[in-house]
């Protein structure tokens, strides 16, 4: 089969969140709440201001990856001198399409729309599993993120 790639449209969008939270449970989390309206209501909101885009990987009419990059504007800083910050999330492969490239290539289309959005840094939280993908692709460890918990 091949794989095409894709920009998030509001057609794949339920299906695009579930996978989101089947990724958050793969990933250890055991709260039992509904994210589902929460995400909804994010991604469109964001998708129609254009400070969220996610590439898709597309096999047949089935989602089996996913890519976010959320655009956020902090007062600049020596690191990001113009505050305008990409925060990487979604990254997701299906389990049985893993080791194939598709991660990589849905990292290199977002990292590609945080530049055309004039991103000075990309951002991560990264899994256990993303770390080696993101140190490959050039991601660095800063040691001085922490957060509190409202």
């Amino acid at each position: 089969m091949s794989i095409r790639f894709q920009i998030l449209s509001g057609h794949e969008l339920d299906r695009f969140i579930s996978l989101r939270i089947r990724q958050l449970r793969e990933e250890g989390a055991a709260e039992d709440i509904d994210l589902t309206p929460s995400l909804k209501d994010y991604y469109t909101r964001h998708m129609a201001d254009g400070t969220f885009v996610s590439w898709l990987a597309m096999e047949d009419d089935e989602i089996i990856g996913t890519s976010g990059m959320s655009f956020v504007e902090k007062p600049p800083y020596f690191g990001c001198p113009n505050g305008r910050i990409g925060l990487l999330s979604s990254m997701y492969t299906d389990p049985g399409h893993r080791r194939r490239g598709i991660a990589r290539e849905l990292l290199s289309r977002v990292i590609e729309e945080a530049r055309n959005y004039g991103c000075s840094v990309v951002q991560i939280t990264a899994s256990d599993m993303g770390v080696y993908l993101y140190t490959d692709f050039g991601f660095k460890k800063n040691e001085n993120f922490m957060q509190y918990k409202l």
